[in-house]
């Protein structure tokens, strides 16, 4: 596995403390799904989805090409799976917290590994 390179730790660190919390990873005015106008309307749920985005993106830059496929695949899987929660902020959360553990742990592996 590659080994994490510090500086993009604090990349994450800062681009999560100055991401906007009224943006989501996706534009707000072109919410079509239950889903999507949900995290739009809620703040928390918002504020989820900024996280997972900027986590999303960082581990895609980061892992090889056989990892960044898999991680690509999760993330469509994961994305049709919270597509069925449609408007119920519960399960919104819920989904979006499995996810985000996911991504904390293949960052930590990163983390762990210490820099190149």
């Amino acid at each position: 596995m590659t080994r994490f390179p510090r500086f993009l730790l604090g990349t994450l660190l800062l681009t999560l403390a100055s991401a906007p919390a009224s943006a989501a990873s996706f534009p707000c005015d072109k919410a079509e799904t239950p889903d999507e106008k949900a995290i739009c309307a809620h703040l928390p749920l918002n504020d989820l989805d900024v996280e997972m985005a900027t986590r999303f993106e960082i581990l895609r830059a980061m892992l090889p090409m056989g990892g960044n496929a898999k991680l690509r695949e999760d993330q469509e899987t994961w994305l049709t799976e919270r597509r069925t929660c449609g408007a119920d902020t519960a399960c919104l959360k819920q989904s979006y917290e499995g996810r985000l553990k996911t991504l904390r742990a293949v960052f930590s592996e990163f983390a762990k590994q210490g820099p190149l």
